[in-house]
């Protein structure tokens, strides 16, 4: 996730609606985000981007709170898998923090994927992905991949079928970069009340 730090966080939707109301819709996501994974029986770790805060309202009793590593959105993801399954060696998801129609089901359904097959993703209507889950750590999925653009899902299961895997696709999800995301998710009543900027 990345601090709640006002103009840095969901800067494509604040172009629209300035930041102030921008940094309130990502404060929104992430305390939806915090209570679908509490829902589900997992071990949680959270990565922060820039600094961990220990007394933020993510509770150091539920998630493990850890500092992202440097380089880019593969890196960083990679770092985690290979650290997470290292502790504890098992079947591993990672989310971001921009869906706001993600819920518990969906979590728990992949965790579910993962014991008959190798890789879960979770498609977003970006072409990247909201979800990846792999039953063990396979660092190949995070290289070579245009991050940030609608070619990530594709290059990412090319290089699932390239590892000779088995995978299983979620149904398609909103990742909420801009105004449009936002109108067209299940976003509550802010959505209603955020106008765009003219």
């Amino acid at each position: 996730m990345k601090n709640p730090i006002l103009g840095k966080v969901k800067t494509r939707l604040a172009a629209d609606i300035g930041n102030e109301k921008a940094l309130e819709v990502y404060k929104a996501l992430l305390n939806k985000c915090r209570q679908e994974c509490l829902q589900v029986k997992a071990k949680r770790y959270l990565y922060y981007h820039e600094y961990v805060d220990h007394y933020d309202d993510w509770s150091q009793l539920f998630f493990q709170k850890r500092k992202q590593d440097s380089g880019d959105l593969g890196d960083k993801m990679r770092s985690a898998f290979e650290e997470t399954q290292s502790v504890s060696p098992a079947p591993t998801l990672i989310i971001g923090t921009d869906c706001y129609d993600l819920k518990h089901a969906h979590i728990s359904l992949a965790f579910k994927a993962l014991k008959m097959t190798d890789v879960v993703i979770g498609p977003a209507n970006d072409g990247g992905y909201y979800l990846l889950g792999c039953r063990q750590f396979y660092p190949q999925l995070f290289e070579q991949i245009d991050w940030s653009t609608e070619r990530v899902l594709q290059q990412t299961l090319l290089k699932v079928n390239q590892l000779g895997l088995n995978y299983f696709l979620l149904e398609e999800r909103i990742d909420l970069d801009n105004f449009d995301d936002l109108k067209a998710s299940g976003f509550p009543d802010l959505a209603h009340k955020v106008s765009k900027n003219s």
